[in-house]
């Protein structure tokens, strides 16, 4: 063992998406610091079967395509993602009559899919351009965290010996072993009891190939369904059709735990048998012979909460090794951007001879108030999935929630400015009373009418939505500081326009049906009048359905 702890500013423990990402931002910002990233994998990774996570959204594209400046690697090495996409599929052998939720083209704020082994690959190599030592096959084997103002303590084993790396701050960024977590017993469950099994084939599937219905390939026109993340929903359960610039498609089920037990998808024959039954047009595809077979995994209960992630005594926890959402709007490179970029103006703040404990305590509760919120979208939420009329106004709506508050936060470089952030509550207070008030009518809608189905066959196109572009294609704004309070403002009255006309849509359906509050917070809407915010089509489509019904 090399007994003499080698003097360093910062390790990282864990060199995925979070740990090489943390590692380049820091020496992007401050390029004399020493950072030392332990992996336990040995690099190059496998492209391809590597991990899930591929799917990435507008704040967690803008952190790696514009705050990291890996865009060019991102446009010519990874498949730029045409938007979320939803078919409401349930049990159906020819998707072709199924309705259909996305964009027939792409918004102006750009996303892309990753392939996971390439991009960290890519992030590797990057990292040691910029000086940071990046070991990867290497195995961390004592942690040792003081509350003195003396340095921590990491010992290591690489190339055959053990190391100890003394340093003055230690992130913890790997994953779900969590090692930070587990020594200081911060591990905190929540009440998201929702499963998922994956696996990986050769080759791309071609869903505009799916049907010979005439409307198929025209409804997004020029869309390409196969670039999108596809999701195929029915009750409780959704499943992923994500491409990968190596060749080969990533697919995987995730499902409420109580309506689809893990027991009945847990090998990959059993969850192709699931398929047959609930996406049988699905499974007929992956069965062809060039869709081969690249590896299978599961996850039990893969949602979780962490008591605390950052701490003035100069440690933090990022990415998974913290907490964990839920894949359906592919919301983890998001929590790795805000993440990281608090753990860097932590460290600015020591380096330049702040006390944290403060600013740790503040940052912490802003991220797990991000969290909070965000797991609203999803708890209790799955068994409304397949809802054909019901999940597309979800979407809709958390799409507005999402670009009205917290993107324009990070493309705006405000969510650690405290003095906005205060000018900003009562927005933020606003806007998460009317999503607690909306998720509960939405639930409450959809479970009084579990049966809805529609004639098949509609397009509801997101793109052709003027306020959702005008949203999206805002987010890269630089603003002043009023000017982003008031467009916050705005923003968050839209949302009130917007959950005025569902719930008078949901009482279109269900007279009866309790406001859960919304009444107090949204404007009126009377249901015979042109809707601003839900557009005329599918308010239209959602009406017929309500009529044929009763």
């Amino acid at each position: 063992m090399n007994a003499t702890p080698q003097q360093r500013d910062i390790v990282i423990l864990g060199g995925g998406l979070a740990g090489l990402t943390l590692a380049i931002q820091l020496r992007q910002r401050r390029p004399g610091l020493d950072v030392l990233v332990i992996e336990r994998r040995a690099h190059p990774v496998r492209e391809a079967a590597f991990k899930v996570g591929e799917s990435t959204v507008e704040i967690g594209a803008h952190y790696f395509a514009d705050v990291l400046g890996f865009r060019e690697h991102l446009e010519t090495q990874q498949v730029r993602k045409y938007g979320l996409r939803y078919f409401f599929s349930e049990g159906m052998d020819d998707v072709g009559p199924c309705n259909e939720l996305g964009v027939s083209k792409l918004l102006p704020t750009p996303s892309w899919q990753l392939d996971r082994g390439r991009f960290e690959n890519f992030l590797g190599d990057e990292a040691r351009k910029l000086g940071v030592e990046f070991l990867d096959a290497a195995v961390v084997r004592g942690l040792e965290l003081r509350e003195d103002g003396s340095a921590h303590e990491v010992r290591y084993e690489h190339d055959g010996s053990e190391h100890v790396a003394s340093a003055r701050w230690v992130v913890d960024a790997s994953g779900r072993a969590g090692l930070i977590k587990r020594k200081l017993d911060l591990a905190q469950p929540n009440d998201h009891d929702a499963n998922a099994v994956w696996w990986r084939v050769d080759g791309h599937l071609d869903l505009d190939a799916w049907s010979d219905d005439p409307g198929w390939r025209s409804r997004f026109v020029p869309a390409e369904r196969w670039r999108s993340t596809n999701h195929m929903c029915g009750p409780g359960y959704w499943f992923w059709l994500i491409p990968l610039a190596s060749g080969s498609h990533s697919v995987g089920i995730v499902c409420d735990a109580k309506m689809h037990p893990l027991d009945t998808m847990n090998t990959h024959a059993k969850a192709m048998d699931w398929l047959r039954e609930h996406q049988p047009h699905v499974a007929r595809e992956l069965d062809k012979p060039q869709h081969a077979l690249q590896d299978f995994l599961f996850l039990r209960h893969f949602s979780y909460g962490c008591k605390q992630v950052y701490s003035g005594h100069r440690w933090a926890l990022t990415g998974e090794a913290g907490l964990f959402l839920d894949p359906f709007y592919s919301p983890g490179s998001d929590f790795i951007a805000i993440s990281n970029t608090y753990v860097c103006e932590l460290i600015d703040r020591d380096l330049a001879g702040e006390s944290v404990a403060m600013h740790a305590s503040i940052y912490q509760q802003l991220y797990f108030s991000f969290y909070e919120n965000t797991l609203s979208l999803y708890q209790d939420q799955y068994p409304v999935f397949g809802h054909p009329v019901v999940m597309p106004l979800k979407v809709l709506w958390d799409y507005a929630y999402y670009w009205s508050l917290l993107a324009p936060l990070f493309f705006g470089k405000r969510q650690a400015d405290l003095p906005l952030l205060t000018r900003l509550r009562p927005a933020f207070n606003t806007g998460r009373a009317l999503n607690l008030g909306m998720q509960a009518l939405l639930r409450d809608w959809g479970l009084r009418d579990p049966d809805a189905a529609l004639d098949g066959g509609h397009a509801l196109d997101q793109y052709g939505v003027d306020w959702c572009r005008r949203m999206n294609g805002a987010l890269p704004e630089q603003l002043d500081d009023d000017t982003f309070v008031a467009r916050a403002e705005e923003n968050v009255e839209a949302m009130r326009r917007l959950a005025g006309e569902i719930l008078a849509l949901a009482r279109t359906a269900f007279p009866d049906i309790a406001d859960h509050g919304l009444a107090a917070l949204a404007p009126a809407f009377d249901p015979d009048a042109e809707p601003e915010m839900v557009p005329a089509h599918w308010w239209q489509v959602a009406t017929a359905a309500t009529a044929a019904e009763a």
